[in-house]
């Protein structure tokens, strides 16, 4: 007969000890977004999903129900920044690529990342973008991608993932969807870095009740780990890198879930200063290839 195989301590405490340290393991949780100690958990996210899915369900419908219903930023949806050998920046992904939250589009995301990438530079800045409120990866391949494509760009910037969580689905379908996606936009946009945000902190977002922002922070934790195994395929590829810092009190739309035009400019400096040593640096003296 084999050994009986060691239990782990955990398992051999009393019940009182056990609940405790479940307890514990569930809190580290929500106090950490950088956790290689649970791995299981995470890989088991969308389990926990379906777990609690009913429960779930009625809290999102609610929020739906409840919640300000803000509208994208008003057109035009591209921009410029004056100055030489102007860079071409896209951002294309969901909400956050519309603007939601913020008034105009140079107030939002893809001018507040043209400003942060000026005034690194010195060069100008031709930017647009391109999205959807509540569109997943999946939808954006099918909806926007010959808009995306449709002119060059130097930088591609993807804010996606968020309504992946939100639509609970799979990491392996998201994984797919994200690996087409980042691969059609190389092959057609060559000259362009592609550079991926991180998925929002959802354990911060103070407007989701419980056990919905637990089980949604989880599940999002997974789909980036999934879409960092995926860029790391390709040195064009890059995905923010580390946590971003604490949300300010100004960081929030009025509805509590978008971020303003104050939270883009965060967010835009952030991204920019994270991944700028890492090389995205490099696009300062790329040289802009002549028109055709």
């Amino acid at each position: 007969m084999a050994a009986a195989k060691p239990r782990h301590p955990a398992e051999t405490a009393p019940p009182a000890e056990r609940v405790c340290s479940e307890r514990r393991a569930a809190r580290s949780y929500t106090r950490t977004v950088n956790d290689p100690v649970y791995p299981r958990q995470l890989r088991a996210s969308r389990a926990f999903l379906v777990l609690h899915g009913p429960r779930i369900l009625g809290q999102k419908k609610k929020l739906e129900a409840e919640v300000e219903r803000l509208p994208d930023a008003a057109l035009p949806w591209e921009g410029k920044l004056a100055g030489p050998e102007p860079l071409r920046l896209l951002v294309a992904g969901d909400s956050t690529a519309a603007g939601t939250g913020a008034a105009t589009q140079d107030e939002a995301l893809p001018g507040s990342l043209a400003r942060e990438l000026h005034a690194r530079t010195g060069r100008g800045v031709i930017w647009r973008s391109v999205g959807e409120n509540g569109a997943d990866t999946g939808q954006f391949l099918e909806r926007h991608l010959t808009d995306a494509l449709a002119r060059p760009a130097d930088l591609v910037f993807v804010t996606l993932g968020a309504n992946d969580a939100l639509h609970a689905r799979s990491a392996r379908a998201f994984a797919r969807d994200l690996r087409e996606l980042l691969e059609t936009l190389s092959d057609r946009l060559p000259e362009a870095r592609i550079l991926m945000s991180n998925l929002p902190v959802f354990i911060r977002f103070e407007l989701l009740p419980e056990p919905l922002r637990t089980t949604l922070y989880r599940h999002s934790r997974n789909l980036e780990r999934a879409a960092r195994t995926v860029i790391a395929r390709d040195p064009r590829w890059m995905i923010t890198d580390q946590v971003p810092p604490p949300y300010g009190p100004d960081f929030f739309a009025s509805d509590r879930f978008h971020p303003s035009a104050s939270g883009y400019a965060d967010w835009a400096r952030w991204a920019v200063e994270d991944a700028w040593h890492r090389g995205l640096s490099e696009i300062a003296s790329a040289p802009r290839p002549a028109e055709a």
